[in-house]
């Protein structure tokens, strides 16, 4: 058997990325999934060391001056986002299938340094659904829904850059599709 690849799932904000994480998380346990940094406070049932591992701006820094990021960002021009580099090499080192769940410019930033990982971009069925999506959430002022709205434009665009296309009509099957893919060595 050969050994693991790191998969990068990308797309653009209100995709479902995070649902379809959290499916995988729940329903197959021999996938790593990496958890983020960020400086973005939680939102309402987020819990620190499980959906992202928050920390103040000035803690990021210092992990981003000291190589330990394997990618960060900032993104919506807010808050910066990273994924720690140690949990993630340790995870491969010892045969797992990693995931991380990242936006675009994380990926860009992976694909940089491990090109031989497998870059999955997840899509929506629709501009309209995404649209649905984002407003359906709740969490964000209409001010915050315009930056992801322009954000997600330039995201979509992106999605030649991908291995993979997975379009998520539905979770269940989305997350199955990913993890299908992740099993092929």
């Amino acid at each position: 058997m050969s050994s693991p690849r790191l998969t990068v799932l990308a797309g653009p904000t209100a995709v479902g990325k995070g649902t379809v994480a959290a499916w995988v998380r729940e329903h197959h346990p021999e996938v790593w999934l990496s958890v983020s940094a960020t400086t973005r406070p939680p939102r309402p049932g987020e819990i620190d060391g499980v959906h992202y591992c928050f920390m103040s701006g000035d803690e990021f820094a210092e992990m981003v001056t000291r190589g330990e990021m394997l990618e960060w960002a900032v993104v919506h021009g807010r808050a910066s986002y990273g994924t720690p580099r140690g949990p993630v090499e340790d995870a491969l080192a010892a045969g797992r299938l990693p995931l991380l769940e990242i936006d675009l410019q994380g990926a860009r930033q992976v694909r940089a340094s491990m090109p031989d990982a497998r870059f999955v971009f997840l899509a929506p069925p629709s501009w309209e659904e995404l649209v649905g999506r984002l407003e359906g959430r709740g969490t964000e002022t209409a001010d915050e829904r315009a930056v992801r709205l322009e954000t997600a434009k330039v995201e979509l665009a992106a999605q030649g850059e991908f291995d993979h296309v997975i379009v998520n009509h539905d979770i269940r099957r989305a997350a199955e599709e990913l993890v299908s893919l992740m099993g092929s060595h």
